[in-house]
């Protein structure tokens, strides 16, 4: 099927969507097929004490202190309503091991820890903002002893890289939820995945788009639900019934670092230009950036050739952070999570390091296997060894606009986008990169 028909399915799809609510047409298979036909007979109400928060929090400790003070606000809100109090979980908490952002691994755990007592699992971004008895009205809709795969409904416009060019022949036909509104699993659905992560092989050893990803899992081959979209699960506020809105991805945190404080680094060579990426080129950048060869900067990124960055507002990220930390930044991939493996910040999108970081790296010893390592996997496999965080920021891309929910981007201020493959690179920076009154970009 040509882009142009797929496209056209997807406007079809988006029409019939008008008349008949999202993916009409679209059987759902597994448990919450049977639980559709039950959603309105009489059952038990749900209360406070049987929802678990899972706040995808993160080490880093600007994230880590975030995510504590969304705790807190979700903690007050229960102890206002005086119904109970839900169990709020912050996901780097719940063990050592660093690969729990993924999700899977982490729920046997929570299965085995809270799921006796627990009907339903909520997992929310440090950024989320969760009006609690909202939630509640939301979530007893749904009779808890059926499997439900709950949250705010996104789609691929076009076959895209990032998914493995999944549902090809109708992209709008999968759904994915939006981690910024919130998406939620019944106890049943919980328990059942569990067990499957641990006798279950992954069909892939990466971790590349944790929502997609976990969709794909939970919807295994069409035996398990498909997602159902829930309007009150928001980004946007609105003036309605919204259980959770989003705040942003780009906080202030003050005026964004010094210009002098950012030192790029761009691996480019016409000889290697289709082998981008060895890690003996980025292990010389290291050792360069720390030389008196070059000046004494925070903070170092380093990009592709035909990676396109908004330094502006890279600089503004920066500023949470702090450069005294080991920090290493970008879009958060992982390898064998589920094996305990390790995370990394894949190359394509940036990779951004404080000095702190780097010098602990170069004096560490770890390196190269082999000049032609890919060096992102390379660098998080030493970082994880050294104990240093791999810290995600989802305004990192790796591939393409066209390869992202439009819904998802359109509501991001992005950092970087990745490849120049079928695209106008500098129409792409324009719209997606440029900020609408420029600042100082270099």
């Amino acid at each position: 099927m040509s882009p142009h028909n797929i496209v056209d399915g997807c406007k079809l799809v988006a029409v019939l969507t008008l008349w008949l609510g999202p993916c009409a047409g679209v059987k759902h298979t597994g448990g919450a097929d049977a639980a559709e036909r039950r959603e309105h007979t009489t059952h038990s109400s749900v209360g406070l004490g049987e929802v678990v928060l899972v706040i995808q929090s993160q080490r880093n400790s600007y994230h880590a202190r975030r995510a504590g003070q969304r705790k807190v606000e979700i903690l007050q809100q229960a102890a206002e309503l005086g119904q109970g109090a839900p169990v709020v979980l912050l996901l780097h908490e719940l063990s050592e091991f660093d690969g729990d952002w993924s999700i899977l691994p982490a729920l046997p755990h929570l299965s085995a820890t809270y799921g006796q007592s627990a009907s339903w699992f909520f997992f929310i971004e440090e950024e989320t903002r969760v009006t609690l008895s909202a939630l509640l009205h939301v979530l007893n809709r749904y009779p808890v002893q059926y499997e439900w795969f709950l949250g705010k409904r996104l789609h691929d416009k076009e076959a895209s890289i990032i998914h493995h060019y999944a549902f090809s022949e109708d992209p709008c036909s999968f759904g994915y939820p939006d981690p910024a509104a919130g998406w939620a699993l019944s106890t049943p659905l919980l328990h059942r995945l569990a067990a499957r992560v641990q006798y279950e092989p992954l069909k892939s050893d990466f971790s590349i788009d944790l929502k997609h990803e976990i969709a794909l899992f939970i919807w295994e081959e069409g035996n398990g639900p498909k997602l159902t979209a829930v309007p009150e699960f928001c980004t946007e506020a609105r003036d309605d019934d919204c259980a959770s809105t989003f705040a942003t991805y780009l906080p202030n945190c003050g005026d964004p670092v010094s210009e002098k404080d950012v030192f790029v680094a761009v691996k480019t060579c016409a000889k290697f230009h289709s082998d981008r990426g060895h890690c003996g080129k980025t292990f010389a950048i290291l050792r360069r950036f720390l030389s008196q060869a070059v000046p004494r900067a925070d903070w170092l990124l380093i990009v592709d050739d035909d990676t396109l960055v908004s330094l502006s507002r890279l600089r503004r990220l920066l500023r949470c952070y702090n450069p005294k930390e080991a920090v290493s930044l970008g879009e958060k991939y992982g390898y064998g999570l589920v094996q305990n493996g390790y995370s990394y910040t894949t190359g394509g999108g940036g990779m951004v390091l404080s000095r702190v970081a780097v010098s602990r790296l170069v004096s560490s010893g770890c390196g190269c296997f082999s000049d032609d390592a890919p060096d992102d996997m390379v660098l998080g496999r030493c970082f994880t060894s050294m104990g240093v965080p791999i810290t995600h920021s989802p305004l990192f891309h790796q591939a393409r606009p066209d390869d992202y929910s439009e819904t998802l981007i359109s509501s991001q201020q992005a950092v970087s986008f990745h490849k120049h493959w079928n695209i106008d690179p500098v129409a792409v920076y324009k719209h997606w990169l440029q900020d609408t009154h420029p600042r100082d970009e270099l």
